[in-house]
């Protein structure tokens, strides 16, 4: 039992990896521009694709399929903003909610027009023959994920707090008004910020999508999942939204093997209302705990 649970666990740390690729894009945006943007989900759909077009039609390897892929979601992001949130930037939150909702429904049926519903897999240069380390067993494309995954994070991480734009970035979301005084250009920060949210969005798809399959509905649990992160992490907090994605990983592999497998997609849902109780506002804000 001992070595099941060490086996879900680093399982978990995996998974969780990529589940916080993803909220990191939706803490960023949501941060910036205070948007909940519903589409980051399909984004994350568009990353899969991507990889899968560029290494089977454009017969590229897989680790350049993965760079393709964040520059086309990152695209993609600035189109978004362009004509889901701009547009709107006077409206009523919820009317730039509902704008992000439908681009996510056309983003969706689009993939399932050009591609249909089948699921897809990348082909990868990862051989699917375990490593054995002690009582846990790995495949190089797991590490090869969690490591990418890490390193991304350390990047972002990096960008945000000792770049200029990073500086820009933090500016807008502690004191807007501030910010543009001091003569940020607000909109070319806001068209930054999804374009960086979305490509990490595309990569986390197209990680996941060299591992399982892609399909056109694959982003929306992803979606609603890396909510709950931004929740528990804490706004602004990268290394404590990328900390909340492991745990949830952990949770969902330690609830699968010893609780019951249809049970595991209300870990991060259980978790996050419990936060939610206990610490309303989340565990860091924007000006405290950065990670």
């Amino acid at each position: 039992m001992f070595d099941l649970a060490l086996q879900q666990i680093v399982n978990g740390l995996l998974v969780g990896a990529t589940y916080a690729l993803m909220a990191l894009g939706l803490m960023v945006i949501l941060g910036i521009l205070q948007v909940i943007n519903m589409a980051q989900g399909q984004l994350y759909m568009l990353g899969g694709y991507c990889s899968y077009f560029v290494t089977s039609a454009l017969g590229l390897d897989y680790f350049t399929s993965i760079f393709v892929a964040m520059l086309l979601t990152a695209a993609a992001g600035v189109i978004v903003e362009q004509a889901a949130v701009r547009p709107f930037g006077q409206r009523p939150f919820y009317i730039m909610f509902l704008s992000t909702i439908a681009m996510s429904m056309i983003l969706e049926n689009g993939a399932q027009l050009l591609w249909t519903a089948d699921p897809r897999h990348i082909v990868t240069p990862f051989q699917p023959v375990p490593i054995r380390i002690g009582p846990v067993f790995l495949t190089l494309q797991r590490i090869f994920i969690f490591c990418f995954a890490g390193a991304t994070v350390l990047i972002f991480s990096g960008c945000l707090k000792w770049t200029r734009v990073g500086l820009a970035i933090r500016a807008l979301a502690k004191d807007r008004d501030a910010a543009l005084l001091m003569g940020i250009n607000a909109q070319r920060i806001h068209s930054l910020t999804f374009a960086v949210g979305s490509a990490l969005a595309g990569a986390a798809g197209a990680l996941v999508g060299g591992m399982f399959d892609v399909y056109p509905t694959m982003g929306d649990l992803p979606l609603l999942k890396g909510f709950c992160l931004v929740v528990m992490g804490g706004m602004g907090s990268v290394l404590g939204v990328f900390c909340a994605g492991l745990v949830i990983g952990v949770a969902e592999g330690l609830t699968a093997a010893f609780v019951s497998t249809s049970l595991v997609d209300l870990v991060a849902f259980s978790t996050m209302i419990v936060v939610l109780l206990i610490r309303p506002e989340g565990l860091a804000r924007w000006g405290k705990g950065r990670g």
